[in-house]
C-alpha cells in the first residue's frame, strides 16, 4: 500500500509539473524588469458624476500661485461663484472625491451646501498663500499693506486677483462672485471687502476674527487665551500643519499649572521658531500693533460697498466679539447701511454648518442651523448673485431669542422687537449676602445701621485657580472637543460652591425679563494685590425642579460672561498697577445677548478672579509683562466686591420694554 501510493503520488507531481510548463509556455520569465502596474498618470472615470472637480494654481500679481479647488455642477450655465479662502486646506474643505454626488461631498461641511447642491452655484475653495498647496510665505491673519505689512500683497489683493481669474476662466459662470467663511475664513471674507473686485457682489462672514485683542481668539480685554499657543504651534510650525502640540498631563489644568507662565509654555514647545508667538507676547497691551489691524476700525473708516450678512453666534467660544463689533462700527460711522444685514443665532463657533437643534443640554426646539442655511444664506446669495435676482424679503436683523426659542425679524440692533418697544438700561445691583436687585439700589444706610459689611470678599489664589469647566479638562480628545464647543452653556454649579466665587441672585421672577444687547459690568472692588483679573457671569438659573426635564432643575446657564485684566481698567493701551486696598471701578462690556429670563427662573451674577486654563493666571503682583512672570510673582490676594453702602457694584442690563 505504501509503495504503491508513493508511486502514484510521484507520477501526479510529474504530470502537474508538465501541465504548468505548458500553461506558462510563451510567458516572460520572472525578472527584475517587470512593468510597473501603476500608470504614470491615472485618469479617473467621472462621466457619471453630477459635478466636475478642477484643481488649478492661480497666479497673484507678485507671481505667487495659490492652489484652488473648483466644483462645477454638471450642466452649469451662467452660474454664480461662491468662494472661500482658507488656511486649513482647500482639499479638506471639500472632502475627498469619493462620491458621484455633490451633495455627499459637501454634506455637513459647508454652510453653502443648499445653494450649491440645489441652487446650481459653482463652489471654489482656495489655500491662502503659504499654506498647504499654495506658494508664498504665511503670516498669521496677514495684515493689510502698510506699516505692519511692507509687502505689496495681502488678503485683499489676493482675493481681488483670484476673483479676476475666476470670472475670466470659468466659462460656466455668470461673472458674479460671493464670498463666505467661518472664523479665519470669515476674516479672509472681510478682507475681501477692502477695495473689492467689481465682480464681488455679496459676502457672508461668519464668526469672523475681527480684533484679536479685544475679544477674538488671542485675548479678552487683556487676559490671554492660553490655547492660542497650541493653535499657533499647529498652524505655523509647518506649511501643511502636520506637527501637533504635545502634552505631558491628561488634565489640561495640570499641564498649564505645572509650567507657570504662558511664556514658559511657549518656550518649552519651541515657539521661538515661529513668527506670530513672539509678536503676540511682545504686545500684551492694546497698542498700535493690534489697533492697526482691527477690522471693525478699518472697514468702518473706508465704508463697505458690497452687500454683507454678518453672522454672530451667541455662545461662540472663539470669536464672540468680532461681527457684532463690526456691525456697531458700521452703523455708527457709515452713512448708508442699507446693504448691511445681521444674523444672531443660538450657536457655538461654526455650528451654522452642523445641527443647530441644541448646544449641550440646552435645546432650541428646531434645527436653527438648517433654518439659517436655507432661509437666510440661500435667499441672500440668490438675490445678489443670480441673473434673475429674486426679491429679498429678509429683515435687516434676524435674531434668535433664547429662553422663548423663536426667530425675530428686527429693523436694527439692538431693538428687542419689530415695533412698539425699546431697549432701556436697568441696573442690577449686587447686594450683601448674595442678593441681587433689579431697579433701585438698596438704602445706602442699611449696611451701616445693621452693622454689616458693605462688601463680600474672597481670597484669589493663583495656585488654585477656578477651572472654566469641570475637571479633568482634556480638549485633545473627542469628548474634550465637544466640551470645548459647549463650555459656554455648561452648568455653573460646578464652581458656585467654591469660596473664591461669589454668587448673587434675584428672587424667583414673577414676570419675564427680556434683554437685547450688551450687559455692562460695573464692579467696585479692591484687592490686596497690585494686579488682578475680574470675571463677571450673567446667569439664568432654572427652577429647582423641571417636570419634563428633571436634569435641568436648578441649572445655571451662562447668558453672557467675560473677563477684564485689572491693569487695563482705565486704558486698554496704558496698563497701570492697581492701588492696594483702594476701591477701583472695573467697568467692561459682556458679550451680546438676546434672552428672556422666564417666570419661575432667577437671574444670577457670579464674580471670580480666574478662568483657568482658558485664560492665563494673573500673578496679582504687577509685572511688566505677564507672559514672563516668575514663580515668585504669583501671590494670593484678598478681593473685596463692594455691594452695599455708598458704593454698590451693578450690571447694566439692556432691558426690552414696551413703548408708552
Amino acid at each position: 500500500m505504501t509503495s504503491t501510493l508513493g508511486a502514484h503520488t510521484g507520477a501526479g507531481i510529474i504530470l502537474r509539473g508538465a501541465m504548468l510548463l505548458l500553461l506558462f509556455a510563451g510567458a516572460p520569465a520572472f525578472s527584475e524588469s517587470l512593468p510597473n502596474e501603476t500608470p504614470a498618470n491615472f485618469v479617473p472615470r467621472v462621466e457619471t458624476f453630477n459635478y466636475t472637480q478642477r484643481e488649478v494654481m492661480i497666479p497673484m500679481r507678485d507671481g505667487v500661485k495659490l492652489k484652488t479647488v473648483i466644483l462645477v455642477p454638471r450642466g452649469a450655465h451662467r452660474a454664480p461663484i461662491l468662494l472661500t479662502r482658507t488656511p486649513y486646506g482647500a482639499n479638506s474643505r471639500v472632502g475627498k472625491n469619493i462620491s458621484a454626488h455633490l451633495a455627499t461631498l459637501l454634506d455637513n461641511n459647508d454652510v453653502a451646501d443648499d445653494a450649491v447642491v440645489n441652487g446650481g452655484y459653482i463652489r471654489v475653495m482656495q489655500d491662502v498663500r503659504g499654506k498647504h498647496g499654495s506658494e508664498g510665505d504665511y503670516f498669521m491673519t496677514r495684515p493689510l499693506r502698510g506699516p505692519l505689512n511692507p509687502a505689496d500683497v495681502d488678503h485683499s489683493t489676493d482675493t481681488y486677483d483670484t476673483i479676476d481669474w475666476l470670472v475670466k476662466n470659468i466659462p460656466e459662470s455668470n461673472g458674479k462672485v460671493g464670498i463666505l467663511g467661518i472664523s479665519y475664513d470669515g476674516f479672509t471674507s472681510l478682507m475681501a471687502l477692502v477695495h473689492p473686485h467689481p465682480a464681488l457682489r455679496a459676502a457672508i462672514p461668519i464668526n469672523s476674527m475681527v480684533d484679536g485683542w479685544m475679544g477674538d481668539d488671542w485675548f479678552h480685554k487683556g487676559a490671554f487665551r492660553q490655547d492660542s499657543l497650541t493653535y499657533i504651534h499647529d498652524q505655523e510650525a509647518t506649511r501643511g500643519s502636520d506637527i501637533s502640540w504635545w502634552t505631558d498631563h491628561y488634565d489640561d489644568y495640570d499641564t498649564w499649572l505645572s509650567v507657570g507662565s504662558a511664556g514658559e509654555m511657549a518656550r518649552r514647545h519651541g515657539l521661538e521658531q515661529v513668527g506670530f508667538a513672539a509678536k503676540l507676547m511682545n504686545h500684551p497691551a492694546y497698542d498700535e500693533f493690534w489697533q492697526a489691524q482691527a477690522l471693525d476700525r478699518i472697514l468702518a473708516k473706508q465704508n463697505v460697498a458690497v452687500p454683507v450678512m454678518l453672522v454672530h453666534s451667541l455662545w461662540d467660544q472663539e470669536d464672540i466679539y468680532g461681527n457684532i463689533a463690526l456691525y456697531k462700527a458700521l452703523k455708527a460711522q457709515q452713512a448708508d447701511t442699507s446693504n448691511i444685514y445681521l444674523v444672531i443665532g443660538p450657536w457655538f463657533h461654526h455650528q451654522q454648518r452642523l445641527d443647530g437643534s441644541a448646544i449641550g443640554q440646552i435645546r432650541f426646539g428646531s434645527d436653527t442651523a438648517e433654518y439659517f442655511r436655507k432661509n437666510l444664506v440661500r435667499p441672500f446669495f440668490d438675490h445678489y448673485l443670480k441673473d434673475d435676482a429674486p426679491p429679498l424679503k429678509l429683515a435687516r436683523v434676524t435674531a434668535f431669542e433664547t429662553g422663548t426659542n423663536r426667530w425675530q425679524g428686527l429693523p436694527t440692533w439692538p431693538s428687542g422687537c419689530d415695533s412698539g418697544c425699546g431697549v432701556h438700561t436697568q441696573k442690577l445691583y449686587l447686594q450683601s449676602g448674595g442678593g441681587l436687585r433689579l431697579g433701585a439700589a438698596a438704602d445706602s444706610s442699611v449696611g451701616s445701621r445693621a452693622g454689616t459689611a458693605d462688601f463680600d470678599a474672597y481670597v484669589a489664589d493663583p495656585a488654585k485657580p477656578v477651572p472654566y469647566i469641570s475637571r479633568p479638562i482634556h480638549i485633545g480628545s473627542e469628548d474634550g472637543r465637544m466640551s470645548w464647543q459647549t463650555w459656554l452653556v455648561s452648568d455653573q454649579r460646578n464652581v458656585a460652591s467654591r469660596t473664591d466665587v461669589l454668587s448673587f441672585s434675584t428672587p424667583v421672577l414673577t414676570e419675564p425679563v427680556k434683554i437685547s444687547g450688551e450687559p455692562i459690568a460695573n464692579l467696585i472692588a479692591s484687592t490686596t494685590g497690585s494686579d488682578g483679573d475680574f470675571v463677571v457671569k450673567l446667569i439664568d438659573v432654572y427652577p429647582d425642579e423641571m417636570g419634563r426635564e428633571p436634569a435641568m432643575g436648578g441649572y445655571q446657564l451662562m447668558v453672557s460672561a467675560d473677563i477684564l485684566r485689572g491693569r487695563y481698567r482705565e486704558s486698554f493701551s496704558n496698563p497701570k498697577p492697581i492701588p492696594a486696598d483702594q476701591r477701583q471701578v472695573f467697568r467692561f462690556a459682556l458679550p451680546t445677548a438676546n434672552h428672556v429670563f422666564l417666570p419661575g427662573h432667577r437671574i444670577m451674577v457670579q464674580v471670580q478672579s480666574s478662568w483657568f486654563p482658558l485664560y492665563d493666571r494673573n500673578p496679582q503682583t504687577y509685572v511688566e509683562n505677564i507672559f514672563f512672570a516668575k514663580p515668585g510673582d504669583y501671590r494670593k490676594a484678598t478681593v473685596k466686591i463692594f455691594d452695599g453702602g455708598a458704593a454698590t457694584s451693578f450690571v447694566e442690563l439692556p432691558v426690552v420694554q414696551a413703548g408708552e
